[in-house]
C-alpha cells in the first residue's frame, strides 16, 4: 500500500529563505550599522535606536527621522515624511500580493509587515516562472532580515559613541549607495538598458519638476508611479 505525502519541497523551506536571505546580509550589516551611528549622533538612547529598527524598520526612513530630530522638524513633520517615503511599500506589497493569494489576510498582513526592498528583490527573483511562493521560504527570509538589520542597528548604536561625525566617513551616503548598487546590477542581469535608462531618466525629470512645486518625497512617490507606467507602456508597446 502507497503513502502519500505532503511534505514541501526542499527549497520551500524556512532554512532555505534563511540561506536565500544570506548574500543580502551585508548590505544589512553596513547599512544597519551605519543606521545606528547616525542616529546615535543625533542623539537617540540605545532603547529608542532599538524601538525604532524593531518598529519603523526602514533604512531610508530611520536615516531620514535621524535627520529630521537633528534639525529640530516638529513631530507632524517627521510623520508625514516618513509616511510618503515609505509609500513605495504598498507597491511592492502589491507586486508580490498575486503569489500569496492562497493564503489568508493576516497571513499576508505577517509577510507584507516585513517586506523590505532587498527581500523584495530576493523574492521577485523567485517567482519567476511560478504561481505561488511558500510561505515558509517567505517568512524565512523575512524573519533573517529583520533580525539581522535589528543586530547591525544595535551595534552601530553602541559603536556610534564613539563617531561624532558620521558625515566624515560617508555614512550619510550609505543608503543611496547600497541603492544604486543594487539598481546597477538589477539593470544589468535584467538585459533591457535602453528601456531602463529611459524609465531612470523620466523618474529624474518628473523629481526634479515636482520638487518645484512640492516636497521632494512628494516628487519620489509621484516619479516611482509615473516612472514605473512608462515602463510599462514601452514593454506592453513593444
Amino acid at each position: 500500500m502507497q503513502t502519500n505525502t505532503t511534505a514541501a519541497p526542499k527549497d520551500d523551506t524556512f532554512i532555505q529563505g534563511v540561506k536565500d536571505c544570506i548574500p543580502t546580509l551585508l548590505g544589512y550589516l553596513s547599512i544597519g550599522f551605519a543606521a545606528g551611528v547616525v542616529e546615535k549622533t543625533a542623539g537617540l538612547s540605545l532603547a529608542e535606536i532599538a524601538l525604532l529598527s524593531l518598529l519603523l524598520y526602514a533604512g531610508s526612513a530611520q536615516f531620514i527621522f535621524a535627520g529630521m530630530i537633528t534639525a529640530s522638524y516638529s513631530v507632524t513633520a517627521m510623520i508625514f515624511t516618513i509616511f510618503f517615503v515609505n509609500l513605495r511599500h504598498i507597491l511592492l506589497s502589491a507586486a508580490l500580493s498575486p503569489y500569496f493569494r492562497h493564503l489568508s489576510p493576516m497571513k499576508n498582513i505577517g509577510i507584507g509587515s516585513l517586506l523590505t526592498d532587498e527581500t523584495f528583490g530576493v523574492a521577485l527573483t523567485r517567482a519567476a516562472g511560478k504561481e505561488r511562493i511558500s510561505e515558509r521560504w517567505m517568512h524565512g527570509l523575512n524573519v533573517t532580515a529583520y533580525l539581522n538589520w535589528f543586530v547591525a542597528n544595535m551595534a552601530g548604536a553602541y559603536f556610534g559613541q564613539w563617531i561624532t561625525n558620521p558625515e566624515r566617513y560617508g555614512l550619510d551616503f550609505a543608503l543611496p549607495a547600497m541603492f544604486i548598487g543594487l539598481l546597477v546590477l538589477q539593470m544589468a542581469s535584467r538585459g533591457q538598458i535602453m528601456k531602463d535608462v529611459v524609465v531612470a531618466i523620466s523618474a529624474i525629470f518628473i523629481i526634479v519638476g515636482m520638487s518645484m512645486i512640492s516636497s521632494g518625497s512628494l516628487g519620489v512617490i509621484v516619479a516611482t508611479v509615473l516612472a514605473s507606467t512608462i515602463g510599462l507602456v514601452m514593454d506592453k508597446w513593444k
